[in-house]
């Protein structure tokens, strides 16, 4: 699980997605490459838990209360990330994604045996919202509430997940309110 394939990616706000105006996707290619099938136990000793298998939907969707992890376990598939103006992803057995709350997504072509793992930082509870979902103020407003995860998903306490997001989220803390003289 070596942090030498990670792969940043930001998107602007689109029309079938939001996107997380701060923080990046992060794309940990071949992290667990031979070892997939130990992607959900990984997930869940970093306290990114709620999980399940299964596919991703083909349509594009996105979670505002909830980041998530999504690691494929078998197969492969190319998702679109970022809404319709987004990019494409063709990810592999082994690949993990970390969604920022709000991150559009959606299955474009998958192999007949395609899984992944999807998982939450400490087992947040997910919606799912679509582009007919409520107002896009609202949605913007429960993203910003979404807290930075404690633990990266793939590596732990330490991890370029928690780097980039940090960092991110710093240069948008506020400068206290000066005085002028």
């Amino acid at each position: 699980m070596g942090m030498r394939d990670v792969f940043i990616m930001s998107f602007k706000e689109d029309r079938a997605a939001p996107n997380n105006p701060v923080l990046p996707v992060i794309l940990y290619e071949g992290a667990f490459k031979g070892n997939a099938s130990r992607i959900e136990g990984v997930f869940n000793r970093h306290e990114w838990l709620n999980s399940w298998k299964g596919g991703v939907y083909e349509y594009h969707h996105y979670h505002t209360n909830a980041h998530e992890a999504l690691g494929v376990v078998q197969g492969r598939a190319i998702l679109r990330l970022g809404g319709e103006n987004g990019h494409d992803v063709e990810l592999r057995a082994g690949d993990v994604l970390a969604l920022p709350a709000g991150t559009g997504h959606k299955r474009i072509s998958a192999s007949a045996d395609f899984q992944v793992v999807g998982a939450y930082p400490r087992g947040m509870k997910w919606n799912l919202w679509t582009s007919e979902d409520g107002e896009r103020l609202l949605a913007l407003a429960e993203i910003a509430r979404v807290p930075l995860p404690d633990t990266d998903p793939v590596h732990g306490a330490d991890g370029p997940l928690l780097d980039y997001w940090r960092s991110a989220a710093r240069r948008l803390q506020p400068v206290g309110d000066e005085e002028t003289a």
